[in-house]
């Protein structure tokens, strides 16, 4: 968790012996609104009935769903801590902001970057030092993170995302659903990293790439079209020569090589026995 600053602690100090929760409480709570870029929330304190979620002027949730009185006391919190980090313009998104759910349960993802360093005297947070935050200006206070080995990674729960770095190179991986308990890698006939969720152990390479270095993967290259065979005998035509004939004057090797493949197209179902037979007929004649 970032550090508050002697603002931020007197700011919590002060709203949480106005609204009734503890230091911790409220400290916990501010975090998640601004994960939430203001907007919303999905929090977890005893202090708030366990886990809940909080929309601005919208749905408020706990989890003793039936204290109203609770409901609208959390309510009351998270709409002043709202407005206390909207005039905090380093602790806010500038891009948009989506909603998705997953399994009944309500998660937030960022796209932008943030503003810049924090440089407001009064600012909430004292400033990380630049290279602490190895995954981006987009992506603020993991809920783990940890490194072995030259890896390292950090997770952003509300933000569904996963931010590992390998020999210099950061990728930003999507989360989906699951709930990252721990990455570990395997080097022993040939390098992989798995990481730990409520599915049990899972590759990374499972996971959507977001970004790699700061900018959008690259599309795979489209494979080429594949060989049309709506009309497989014309393909097998032999040659004719402009003699005065008009007959064909292809040689035996040739037949016999139009032949071969007559039957292998015939063996993968291209033609039927009696297109094959008619063609391999006709093809002898010219002997």
């Amino acid at each position: 968790m970032a550090q508050l600053s002697p603002a931020g602690i007197r700011a919590v100090q002060d709203i949480a012996q106005r609204h009734g929760f503890s230091f911790d409480a409220v400290q916990s709570m501010l975090i998640s609104v601004i994960n939430g870029n203001g907007s919303m929330a999905q929090f977890s304190h005893p202090e708030f009935g366990g886990s809940g979620q909080w929309m601005q002027g919208g749905m408020t949730m706990v989890g003793d769903m039936f204290n109203g009185y609770l409901k609208g006391r959390v309510d009351n919190l998270c709409s002043e801590l709202s407005r206390l980090i909207q005039n905090q313009p380093e602790l806010m998104r500038t891009g948009s902001f989506q909603s998705q759910t997953q399994n009944g349960n309500t998660s937030y993802n960022s796209f932008g970057g943030g503003s810049g360093e924090n440089t407001n005297a009064n600012s909430l947070f004292v400033p990380a030092p630049a290279q602490a935050n190895w995954w981006g200006p987009d992506l603020k206070w993991p809920n783990s993170s940890g490194g072995q080995n030259g890896m390292r990674y950090a997770w952003f729960s509300q933000a569904r995302r996963l931010a590992m770095e390998v020999n210099g190179q950061v990728i930003i991986y999507d989360t989906l659903d699951h709930q990252i308990g721990g990455v570990s890698q395997q080097q022993s006939g040939g390098y992989s990293v798995t990481f730990s969720s409520q599915y049990g152990y899972v590759d990374l390479s499972s996971l959507p790439v977001v970004s790699i270095n700061g900018l959008p993967p690259l599309a795979p290259t489209p494979p080429p079209p594949a060989p049309s065979y709506n009309n497989p005998q014309s393909d097998f035509a032999p040659a004719k020569t402009s003699g005065t004939s008009g007959t064909s004057s292809v040689s035996s090797h040739d037949i016999f090589a139009s032949i071969e493949k007559l039957a292998a197209l015939q063996s993968r179902g291209f033609l039927t026995e009696q297109e094959y037979a008619d063609k391999k007929a006709e093809l002898l004649s010219r002997l």
